[in-house]
């Protein structure tokens, strides 16, 4: 999924494995322990994953949480939830970007 994004690199943070564009995080794997990974999202997509899917999306911990950071259970996941939350922070970052 992550190829299909264009800018979409593969790099590391933390002994994890993240995707960036731009430089800028917007997903990770293997966090907060393997088979969990991360998306950040705004706090509005957060609330939706969270009600739409809450076996498989969390708010992160601490002000991360609150600020729309989402931990999503991998195992038993829905595929397209997943990569339309991924997609989603995808585009977020874009448009962080245009407003600095």
């Amino acid at each position: 999924m992550v190829k299909k994004l264009p800018g979409a690199v593969e790099s590391e943070h933390m002994q994890h494995p993240d995707f960036r564009r731009s430089g800028k995080v917007f997903a990770t794997l293997d966090y907060p322990e393997k088979g969990w990974g991360m998306v950040k999202l705004t706090p509005v997509q957060q609330a939706s994953y969270l009600q739409q899917a809450p076996d498989t999306f969390q708010p992160a911990a601490g002000a991360w949480g609150r600020s729309g950071s989402t931990i999503i259970r991998l195992k038993g996941a829905a595929k397209a939830t997943v990569r339309a939350a991924l997609a989603e922070a995808f585009r977020n970052i874009a448009v962080a970007g245009k407003r600095s």
